[in-house]
């Protein structure tokens, strides 16, 4: 077996340790791998661990995920560590194991010959793993081998984005936030009703949670506009809010009721009431229609969590049977929630589509169920969403810009202990779209491994973009300054060419997706990639091969073809326009 060295990046001496690693994946293709352990320093103690693999030009299998020489591991990928030491013999310790457990589900076990030497390099990457001040982590001392072709911070402006929506004359640009004193959470640009002045839009802030006011998230092309908020701050005292009803009636034509959508259970609203929250009411908002429809299951966090560690821990059973298998991917209930959010997202997106209302969405805080909803009907009603750049415009809008606090939803994974106000909100968001991608597989630009990608790094990344929970919090630490964008490295031509889905062709209509439970499905390139193989995408290229050579061959086809028609008219006698005798006489 040849030999291996490992390299991890720690302060500022060096300890080499021997070890062997042994990664997670199929038992049949399951090695060990004998490697040092190289505890060094470099960028202060910010980098990433490494895995350098010394074997020539070869490419080398552990588990089942392949490795060329060097592979990187980052301090802040690392979600649970565990420690395991061998049973002593004579008295005398004998090292043991440790078990790295992976936010993009990859586990690594690496056996270490002493017991000093395993303590150390657990208490090592137990530090780096959890530092906790976002400054200290990795984006900040990245530095891009390649120069950057376009700022991907200031790609996707409010501005350039609702172009067409600006010039309805209906819509304005307000900079009332653009020192967040109004709304912690927003971005210091949001469109709001022409009709609107800034002074109603703080009014309306004092009245809604965290000061999220209503503000435009979607305009149709028929004119209905989707819009999101905070719950109001209603209240066992039934305040109002004469200015945050002047911002939603500016939306609704003579004639027409809007909708709104509250996305809480009855008793949650009710709890929340006792708290100074509650929902709209009808005597108030007149011009409103209101529903609720629960999402509790999204909005608590802990709940989430827990559905995600559950499915993780199911999906990494292999001595059960598969009728056991199965229902332990029922009863963790996430494929409930992805059904819950796309069935909710259907019934919002037929309000603005078939009936042309105005819609307003809030559950309590609007940072999660609320922007999972926003961004999935605008999947369903835009086919700008089904590109490329779309997809990164609408992340950009509906989930960096609106706030999904991502440092601290992100902050633990599906192994770790769980963690006061984490969840995989966006990961919930990645998996719905997946679904699209299932059942549309020709209607998206992008394919697969772009939200797998986007998974990866909303967790851990050498880039700036999915760091702290607000656009306020990176502006403080200069996130836009000082660290490279997500969106600067994946628009590159040559790393975005490889995202492109082969089988796209652009779909210009609405996409309705199925909501029966046999049409979801487990995302298994994500959730069990690192257990079987996947070829989806080899499939794809194949299918696209294909596809190709059968355009090539349709024009010689064509010509053929006519060459038959004026050979069976020579032969009848016939005009070879009567094309339909000429066919009829060409298939006898």
């Amino acid at each position: 077996m040849r030999r291996r060295r490992v390299t991890v990046v720690y302060f500022r001496y060096v300890v080499i340790l021997p070890a062997r690693l042994l990664a997670q994946g199929d038992a049949r293709a399951r090695r060990t791998a004998s490697a040092d352990w190289w505890i060094t320093h470099a960028h202060g103690w910010h980098e990433a661990a490494r895995f350098v693999y010394d074997f020539a030009d070869c490419r080398e299998s552990v588990g089942l995920f392949s490795i060329n020489k060097y592979m990187s591991l980052l301090h802040k990928n690392i979600d649970c560590i565990e420690k395991k030491e061998n049973k002593p013999s004579s008295g005398v310790s004998q090292g043991g194991s440790l078990y790295l457990k992976c936010k993009d589900l990859r586990i690594f076990q690496l056996d270490i010959g002493t017991t000093s030497e395993l303590n150390l390099l657990a208490q090592t990457l137990e530090n780096l793993s959890n530092l906790s001040e976002p400054s200290l982590f990795y984006p900040f001392f990245y530095r891009h081998m390649h120069p950057i072709k376009e700022n991907g911070y200031t790609l996707y402006s409010i501005e350039e984005e609702f172009t067409k929506v600006l010039a309805t004359e209906e819509w304005r640009v307000s900079r009332v936030n653009h020192r967040y004193d109004v709304c912690l959470g927003y971005p210091q640009c949001v469109l709001v009703p022409k009709s609107v002045d800034d002074e109603c839009l703080i009014a309306a802030a004092s009245f809604r949670q965290g000061g999220r006011f209503p503000i435009l998230s979607y305009r149709h092309g028929n004119g209905a506009v989707l819009m999101r908020a905070g719950q109001p701050l209603y209240g066992p005292k039934h305040r109002r809010c004469r200015q945050d009803e002047k911002i939603l009636n500016a939306v609704v034509s003579v004639g027409m009721k809007g909708v709104i959508y509250d996305l809480r259970s009855s008793n949650s609203i009710t709890q929340q009431q006792n708290k100074g929250g509650g929902t709209e009411s009808n005597s108030n908002y007149s011009q409103w229609k209101i529903y609720n429809r629960s999402m509790d299951d999204v909005d608590n966090q802990q709940q989430l969590l827990e559905s995600y560690s559950k499915l993780i821990e199911a999906c990494n059973e292999r001595d059960i049977s598969s009728d056991k298998w199965i229902s332990r991917l029922e009863s963790c209930g996430w494929t409930e929630s992805v059904r819950n959010a796309l069935h909710t997202a259907c019934i919002i997106a037929q309000h603005i589509h078939q009936k042309a209302e105005p819609v307003l969405i809030h559950g309590t805080k609007g940072e999660d169920a609320t922007l999972l909803v926003c961004s999935l009907v605008q999947t369903i009603l835009s086919p700008d969403c089904r590109t490329l750049r779309g997809f990164q415009a609408l992340i950009e809008r509906e989930w960096l810009q609106a706030g999904h606090p991502f440092g601290t939803r992100n902050r633990c994974g599906p192994y770790a202990q769980p963690i006061a106000k984490a969840a995989p909100t966006f990961l919930l968001f990645l998996d719905c779209i997946r679904q699209f991608l299932e059942q549309f597989p020709c209607s998206f630009e992008y394919r697969q491994s772009f939200l797998i990608t986007l998974f990866e790094h909303s967790y851990a990344s050498q880039y700036g973009s999915f760091l702290c929970d607000n656009e306020q919090a990176r502006h403080s630490l200069s996130v836009y300054d000082q660290t490279t964008s997500l969106w600067s490295w994946l628009n590159q031509p040559e790393e975005l060419a490889s995202y492109i889905n082969p089988l796209y062709e652009p779909t210009p209509t609405v996409l309705w997706p199925s909501v029966a439970p046999m049409s979801l499905i487990i995302w298994e390139e994500l959730y069990l990639r690192w257990l079987t193989e996947h070829r989806t995408e080899e499939r794809e290229e194949q299918y696209h091969a294909i596809r190709i050579t059968e355009q090539k061959l349709r024009c010689p086809a064509q010509q053929l073809r006519r060459e038959v028609m004026d050979l069976a008219a020579q032969y009848y006698k016939k005009e070879p326009t009567d094309k339909q005798e000429i066919m009829k006489a060409t298939k006898q």
